[in-house]
């Protein structure tokens, strides 16, 4: 075998055989993940120092630390082994989709629209590993946070790309018990004299459009409770606590048995918001992000 190809071979299993003492703070623990003994383990160290002639550890009879030089060593190990892995993960993607595939979507529309999918998805792609985190604080793809996000409403320009899933409107909702004790209102107006339940993630006061005879207008509602997500809002509402206004998906389910009833509907603006997949996007996207979305293009609605 080429002398190179070897050396390039122990250089990288010494890397990771470093990256392994470190993160297991001592030889015997390192042993038992590697499967060598400790004195194995000390010995591959010694021998990586005597090729850089530097010290990367400190050794006590507690515990093992790092110098500065380890420190450097140990940082280039972590970004040399995670460009290996990702070299592997594009050769194998263009093969069947496979690896795994990181997705963000916003609290309530992850929970009750993209959660519900994922069982008939990994059905589908058994060999793909789905690590989904809920949350409606963006993340940052082109960091490489995620493969893919969920998004809402109008994007900003950048160079990821975006397929377009769907839209959702919004709604003001109610339940009968709340109605029954407050009365209905029958206009915008009528929403003053109301316990209005509101998002806690807006900067600008709180307000409410509508439109009446082709003018849009709004009012700036006022209410006890507020929440950084529509399916809280819903469910405050079902409890019978106030009225909220939500995109219709946060509140579907509860519509459609009665629990929540939908309120002055002739008023509503229209204001649609619509759902895409971004990502990042070229001519090397992996196999993996390509069937999800596609998958999300086709299921969502």
């Amino acid at each position: 075998m080429n002398a190179k190809l070897t050396g390039g071979t122990d250089r990288a299993r010494a890397l990771a055989l470093f990256a392994t003492v470190v993160e297991q703070r001592s030889f015997s623990a390192a042993g038992r993940v590697l499967d060598m003994s400790p004195s194995a383990v000390a010995r591959a160290v010694d021998r990586i120092e005597a090729r850089l002639g530097v010290r990367l550890l400190l050794r006590s009879t507690r515990a093992l630390s790092l110098t500065a030089e380890g420190q450097s060593y140990l940082q280039a190990a972590r970004r040399i082994l995670a460009d290996l892995d990702d070299a592997e993960q594009l050769i194998a993607d263009q093969g069947a989709p496979r690896g795994r595939l990181r997705v963000s979507a916003a609290l309530s529309h992850g929970r009750l629209c993209v959660v519900p999918l994922l069982g008939r998805f990994v059905e589908l792609y058994p060999d793909i590993v789905v690590d989904i985190a809920l949350s409606d604080t963006l993340v940052d793809l082109a960091a490489g946070q995620a493969d893919v996000a969920v998004r809402f409403g109008p994007l900003p320009d950048s160079a990821l790309t975006a397929r377009k899933l769907g839209e959702t409107r919004r709604v003001i909702i109610a339940s009968p018990a709340y109605l029954a004790r407050h009365g209905v209102p029958e206009e915008p107006e009528d929403l003053l004299r109301h316990n209005c339940l509101n998002f806690n993630f807006r900067r600008a006061e709180p307000v409410w459009p509508f439109q009446r005879n082709g003018d849009d207008f709004s009012l700036s509602v006022r209410g006890s409770i507020e929440a950084n997500n529509g399916e809280t809002l819903a469910q405050l509402a079902t409890a019978g606590v106030g009225i909220a206004r939500v995109g219709a998906f946060s509140a579907a389910h509860e519509v459609t048995t009665g629990a929540l009833v939908p309120l002055l509907e002739s008023f509503n603006p229209g204001d649609v918001e619509q759902i895409h997949a971004v990502f990042v996007g070229g001519s090397n996207v992996p196999a993996r992000v390509r069937v999800f979305v596609d998958f999300l293009a086709r299921n969502l609605r």
